[in-house]
């Protein structure tokens, strides 16, 4: 499938496609933390009042609103539409449905960065809630639409390329393994040269998977753009949907991430969501192929299964 095709395809399915719903109190939250870097300095100031004091924030008109945060009206519609909601009304019906949530004791809550001095115990308590916290905003925010259709192409694919680089890689590595192991034909590509090498051999019917927490990894960019313009289907999952890599993606899985701080850096904190959306992935995809993919895996325990066991006289 050529590009011009490709390209044509997608806009008939997007005229066709109903809107999105406006997120959920949970995914408000997730959305002001993932996008709010991605802002410009008089939006984040809106974003960042509004997942501060979502309580406060709700009880204001738009107007007060943006006298608050010293911006504009436009700016506050803006910053709503930007987090997923038609208007500022819309926002602010999300902005008291999460303080009722705040106050019933289940709001997400957002813990102190770790310092070099902190005790292993604070460490894991910190480490601890920043997981946890980082896998609840990403599945509020994933989209399963998004994801079901991603589980389809990877039932139906010949053949399936990971990119990924670094970290990203690891989980790239780890999902290609999964796979394999239910037999799919999956491959995760470290080497950029490598990776484009190999993309420029996938046809429609292939797919392609790119992971990039910033969307904008040249080296898991350009594998991506190679394997779309080749007729592939091409997912990305990334912690900036309006990223670069979004334009040569046919579906967008969003990850979130816990705050960066000096002994966290995004490689450490992009890897837990990631890793979260492999796993649904595989799982969706082991669900569809059942019949197939639960033999596979029982063979693979079993040929390893001597590696495992215990030796006699140890």
């Amino acid at each position: 499938m050529s590009s011009s095709v490709k390209e044509t395809f997608k806009d008939v399915s997007i005229e066709t496609r109903p809107a999105p719903a406006p997120p959920a109190p949970a995914a408000l939250a997730a959305k002001v933390r993932t996008l709010g870097p991605t802002m410009t300095r008089s939006m984040q100031r809106v974003a960042e009042a509004v997942a501060g004091d979502p309580a406060g924030c709700a009880a204001l008109t738009v107007t007060g609103l943006a006298e608050l945060t010293g911006t504009s009206e436009a700016t506050v519609v803006r910053t709503s539409r930007l987090l997923g909601y038609p208007g500022y009304r819309d926002l602010r019906l999300a902005l008291a449905a999460l303080a009722a949530q705040q106050a019933a004791g289940g709001a997400p809550v957002v813990t102190a960065d770790i310092a070099v001095d902190d005790s292993l115990t604070d460490v894991i308590a910190k480490l601890a809630q920043e997981e946890q916290q980082c896998l609840a905003d990403t599945a509020a925010g994933l989209d399963v639409t998004q994801l079901e259709a991603a589980v389809g192409a990877l039932v139906a694919a010949r053949r399936i390329d990971v990119y990924g680089i670094g970290a990203s890689n690891l989980v790239g590595q780890d999902l290609a393994q999964k796979l394999l192991r239910i037999g799919l034909m999956a491959h995760a590509h470290a080497d950029p040269h490598l990776a484009v090498t190999n993309a420029v051999q996938l046809r429609t019917g292939d797919v392609a998977i790119a992971i990039t927490h910033s969307g904008r990894t040249t080296d898991v960019i350009e594998p991506l753009r190679v394997a779309f313009d080749h007729g592939a289907t091409t997912i990305a999952i990334t912690g900036r949907p309006d990223g670069e890599i979004a334009s040569y993606a046919d579906l967008v899985l969003t990850t979130s991430t816990a705050r960066e701080s000096e002994l966290r850096p995004a490689a450490m904190s992009s890897r837990t969501s990631q890793l979260l959306v492999v796993d649904c992935l595989f799982i969706g995809v082991a669900q569809r192929t059942y019949e197939t993919a639960a033999p596979a895996l029982s063979a693979s325990y079993e040929a390893l299964a001597h590696r495992h066991a215990p030796r006699s006289g140890r």
